[in-house]
């Protein structure tokens, strides 16, 4: 889950960004990041806590 989650954050981000460079989106990509960059912890928060241990359990 780690690793599909950071590929998956990371091909979101590179959309949106290239969105923005084409002119397809009006998003203040600065001023986004600076108000929800919490967010981006709490996903990262989770996907830590969905993903499993790599030694199994007794």
């Amino acid at each position: 889950m780690k690793g599909n989650f950071a590929a998956i954050a990371l091909a979101v981000i590179g959309v949106l960004a290239l969105a923005v460079n084409l002119d397809l989106l009006e998003i203040d990509l600065v001023n986004l990041l600076r108000k929800w960059w919490p967010l981006a912890l709490i996903a990262l928060g989770v996907a830590l806590y969905f993903t499993p241990d790599d030694q199994p359990r007794r």
